[in-house]
């Protein structure tokens, strides 16, 4: 009953927004719904498969290839960002994990040189530049966003070099690379994503507070968030 209650207190008008950073959120919610339908029906179930058929041996190789990849849009960003030591460590990474970790298949970087990784997209520089993270954005088939985030990832792809290497087969490359960034961050996060809606009183809401948290947390790179601070 008290879950009941709170939910009311949290429910929006049809027509209004809960939320000054979500104007659109009768659509969003509608979105986000669809999206859930699509994750129970396909992306879930694909995501236990992968996990109970696969090695995590292998999955953890697929894993290490998958960001090997995206180790140049990171260094590009941060550059864009200013931050040069963290390039040099991404340059460092990328060199080292191309090499002797068999093109990104193993992480050498990590293991042997102690190398810290992290990831940066363009959407975070946006962020560091000073970029608002608000209208928030449920996109269809991709979860939560905002209107700096989807024009991150538009700089991502122009950023990505393998955007502008042109081979046969380039588009089923580039599709089926997507394809298994998305079935491995879900296969990584099934627990913890469930536990977050058994203890939600409202699933969509509680994913708003935390994607902002999140992207939050990385434009700051980890460090502490003084703005918001109290005046004392």
């Amino acid at each position: 009953m008290l879950g009941l209650c709170l939910a009311g207190c949290v429910s929006a008008p049809a027509d209004r927004s809960s939320d000054p950073g979500d104007p659109h959120e009768a659509t969003n919610r509608r979105i986000f719904a669809f999206d859930q339908m699509l994750d129970r029906t396909f992306l879930l179930p694909t995501a236990r498969n992968y996990n109970k058929f696969v090695p995590e041996f292998g999955r953890d190789r697929i894993h290490d290839v998958l960001e090997n990849l995206d180790l140049p849009v990171t260094f590009a960003n941060d550059v864009l960002q200013g931050e040069a030591k963290r390039a040099g460590q991404t340059l460092v990474r990328f060199t080292v994990n191309s090499t002797l970790g068999l093109g990104g298949l193993f992480d050498p970087a990590t293991t042997n040189f102690r190398l810290p990784d992290h990831a940066e997209d363009f959407g975070q520089t946006l962020g560091v530049w000073g970029v608002g993270g608000d209208p928030y954005v449920m996109l269809p088939g991709l979860g939560p966003s905002s209107t700096r985030d989807i024009a991150g990832r538009i700089g991502d792809i122009a950023l990505d070099p393998m955007t502008w290497i042109t081979f046969k087969q380039h588009i089923w490359w580039w599709a089926g690379r997507q394809y298994f960034k998305v079935l491995d961050a879900r296969a990584r996060n099934i627990d913890t994503l469930e536990g977050i809606e058994r203890s939600s009183v409202d699933f969509y809401a509680a994913t708003r507070s935390l994607y902002r948290q999140y992207r939050s947390n990385e434009i700051r790179n980890g460090q502490p968030d003084k703005q918001e601070l109290p005046d004392l």
